[in-house]
């Protein structure tokens, strides 16, 4: 079968590669997506090892969705009783892009009208109790093509269990594991991030260094479908298990504020990575650190709602002079999206990356 993998603009290639290196076939990455072929097997191991996608979608079929009527009858088409049984519950949700079908509320109540229908007449009822599971529908229509889904995940893959709060501004994990990855890390060399608020960036670096699968502490929607082995997934976490590493590592989080910092230790720990991060009350702008090699990836406050513009200048000056004292063999990813942050940070990045925190345009700056 065919397995889409949304996920942030700007993080294509790292979630293709991702699944090459979970052995999926046909990986090919487009705008905003990543699909794949693989089983049911693989919709276990993909929800549980993915650090960067959005969730897991089971394409079920595409045709050309020019008008309602052909939405209707491409929807009526596709085999739905073979997923979800008489009592699943199947809400739908999508968009349209570029199409002749803008209306996303008409065209949500014709899959929903097509799919009970093809369900009905497949259990020979006129009414669904939709009192079990649930089996989230998701369509896209994209220049009068219509591709109609099933969410494997449910919640998102960033909610990977380990953060009931956080301190105002949130990144999220699947981006904070993206900036770790952009950095090279692999848990070899220190890793810090002195703005680290909730400790997401440190919590993610523990994660990878450990080779500890996200996924392990949470459930998946897919796991309360009945057409779907539930020792698909035992054996999926069993071989997520086997490759976790055993080490020690050198990863720090600092913040100014000592909630934030209590805040952080608090999710290392629901995490299962307390052991391998030093969380601190520190100032950025005092940052030091004499080791040869390292990678210090974070995620300042942009003055958008955290600190005023002017304030966020002041605190990347300060930051930057502050790591012109690393040796240059150091790898540095910050995210922001002041638009003069090179310029107060006091040197141009070697490389950026256009992200999205959110529905906020970032820059990934790396030196």
């Amino acid at each position: 079968m065919t397995l889409t993998v949304p996920c942030l603009f700007g993080l294509e290639s790292l979630v293709a590669d991702e699944m090459k290196r979970l052995g999926l076939k046909e990986v090919h990455a487009e705008n905003g997506r990543v699909h794949c072929e693989g089983s049911m097997l693989d919709i276990a191991r993909l929800n549980l090892n993915l650090r960067c996608g959005a969730r897991v979608l089971m394409e079920l079929g595409s045709f050309p969705a020019p008008d309602f009527e052909a939405l209707f009858q491409g929807v009526l088409a596709l085999p739905w009783e073979d997923y979800i049984p008489l009592d699943g519950e199947f809400p739908v949700k999508g968009y349209s892009l570029n199409a002749a079908l803008h209306s996303i509320p008409a065209c949500q109540a014709i899959v929903k009208k097509a799919s009970a229908k093809r369900l009905g007449n497949a259990y020979g009822c006129e009414t669904l109790p939709e009192t079990g599971s649930r089996y989230q529908i998701q369509f896209a229509i994209i220049k009068d093509v219509a591709t109609l889904y099933l969410d494997t995940s449910g919640e998102g893959l960033y909610k990977r269990g380990y953060r009931a709060q956080n301190m105002g501004a949130p990144l999220r994990e699947t981006l904070a594991a993206a900036l770790v990855t952009l950095s090279r890390f692999r848990g070899k060399d220190p890793f810090c991030d002195p703005f680290c608020g909730s400790g997401t960036i440190p919590i993610e670096a523990a994660l990878i260094a450990k080779n500890r699968a996200p996924g392990l502490d949470r459930s998946f929607a897919a796991q309360r479908w009945k057409n779907m082995d539930s020792r698909l997934w035992l054996e999926a976490a069993d071989e997520a298990m086997d490759k976790e590493f055993r080490g020690s590592y050198d990863i720090w989080g600092g913040d100014i504020d000592p909630a934030a910092v209590e805040l952080a230790r608090h999710n290392a720990a629901l995490a299962g990575v307390d052991d391998c991060i030093r969380f601190e009350t520190a100032d950025a702008g005092a940052f030091h650190r004499s080791s040869i090699y390292g990678q210090l990836v974070t995620n300042p406050p942009y003055g958008e709602r955290l600190l005023e513009k002017r304030e966020a200048e002041a605190l990347y000056r300060s930051f930057g002079q502050a790591l012109r004292t690393l040796p240059p063999t150091w790898r540095v990813v910050v995210l922001s999206s002041h638009t003069e942050f090179e310029r107060c940070f006091g040197r141009p990045a070697k490389k950026k990356r256009k992200l999205y925190n959110g529905m906020l345009k970032c820059d990934a700056f790396l030196y």
